[in-house]
């Protein structure tokens, strides 16, 4: 199979890739999340006239000549009822939030009033609605103040709760397992062997995916034998998985059973090899309602391509719109050669320089390093075919997750 651009591995991968289907979840759990239906108010905010200061609820009439003696019939505090009318010559006590009763048309703040007995001293003039939050104010029952598409930000949450909603239709999370293959594979943490690999990619695809909202699911390391690498593939399968990923295994050396393991399952193939560095051994697939991508071994290949595939991925499954990471002209801040026919995603930093920020790609980007990669914040894009540039000119970055 020849090399594909990335452009068309891209369309690939999400040609098929729908919103998953809606749930009901609740708030705390709805952030960052997208809205399958409009969403109206199921009450109205305030509900009724409410006080906006601590003071006193009168009659403007009662007020317009000062100092004005009232007499008090009661108090008036957020969230409970009062049972009265405030009648010529009266006040009631109202603290920020109360109802205004009925007869009441004003409010006179604490700070323009004494108190003396059962009597208070209106030692300020308050016109009608004075500090008073009209009922509706905020929205009306009924009102659509959440549209469909959108994606929930904090303070959409907050307006959701005061709108009476305690759960939000939006697509369920994707659900996302990622297994590595590899007889050279260990665990973090086990015994100093040179001949051996410490397993690390892992732990950057399920933080990548957990932080794009999908559900995640460690299969772990399995060695490279085809019947204990389809084992794993024929459970995602019956667990629901939406996207598995697998790490490493996807070439083809003796020992890179992944492509064999999916073939035996009866996925179809869309593409394997992309015009690519790092990630030229990539692979994607169905089976079934699941989809399938085959990332390098190599860390920072495995890295790049979930920034390019995996991310989009699990962006569409949830329902946004902003499904790849954007790509943002910058400044180039050294000289570099032509490009081959592969494009280049270049592990970088970006700087201040001359007044503005600049890119500067690590002198060696070997697809093995991952201490570069932890250190840079972009990838500098070099399209295939590229040629020579000098520092200074424009170039394109993506800038990295955090």
């Amino acid at each position: 199979m020849a090399l594909m651009s990335v452009a068309e591995a891209l369309q690939r991968v999400l040609a098929n890739a729908e919103p998953l289907p809606a749930e009901m979840a609740p708030l705390l759990e709805a952030h960052g999340r997208v809205l399958t239906s409009d969403v109206a108010a199921l009450r109205t905010q305030p509900p009724a006239d409410v006080s906006a200061m601590d003071g006193y609820a009168v009659r403007a009439a009662d007020v317009a000549n000062m100092p004005a003696r009232l007499k008090l019939i009661g108090e008036i505090a957020a969230g409970h009822a009062f049972g009265g009318t405030v009648g010529a010559g009266e006040a009631a006590h109202i603290f920020t939030g109360g109802v205004v009763p009925p007869g009441a048309d004003t409010i006179v703040i604490q700070e323009n009033t004494r108190r003396e007995g059962e009597s208070v001293i209106i030692t300020t003039p308050a016109p009608p609605k004075k500090n008073v939050r009209a009922g509706g104010l905020d929205f009306k029952q009924g009102d659509v103040l959440l549209q469909k598409g959108r994606q929930l930000t904090a303070r959409d949450l907050m307006l959701a709760a005061a709108m009476n909603h305690p759960t939000l239709p939006l697509p369920r999370r994707p659900k996302v397992a990622v297994l590595a293959t590899g007889d050279e594979l260990v665990a973090p943490g086990s015994p100093n062997d040179p001949a051996q690999i410490v397993y690390s990619n892992g732990f950057a695809l399920l933080t990548m995916a957990r932080t794009e909202g999908a559900d995640v699911v460690d299969f772990g390391i399995v060695p490279d034998r085809l019947e204990e690498t389809i084992a794993p593939v024929r459970r995602a399968r019956m667990s629901g998985v939406d996207v598995l990923v697998t790490s490493g295994g996807a070439s083809v050396g003796d020992y890179d059973l992944v492509q064999r393991a999916f073939a035996a399952e009866g996925m179809a193939l869309s593409f394997w090899k992309v015009a690519l560095r790092p990630g030229r051994p990539l692979m994607h697939g169905r089976l079934g309602d699941m989809q399938v991508l085959g990332l390098p071994g190599n860390p920072v290949s495995a890295y790049v391509c979930a920034v390019l595939f995996l991310v989009p991925l699990i962006r569409r499954l949830s329902g946004r719109a902003d499904v790849s990471l954007p790509l943002e002209t910058c400044r180039l801040g050294l000289d570099l050669s032509a490009n081959d026919e592969r494009a280049d995603y270049m592990r970088a930093t970006l700087r201040p320089t001359a007044g503005r920020e600049a890119v500067f790609p690590f002198p060696v980007q070997d697809s093995s390093m991952m201490a570069p990669l932890a250190q840079a914040d972009c990838l500098l894009v070099r399209e295939p075919f590229a040629p020579a540039a000098k520092a200074g000119n424009d170039c394109t970055i993506i800038r990295l997750p955090s």
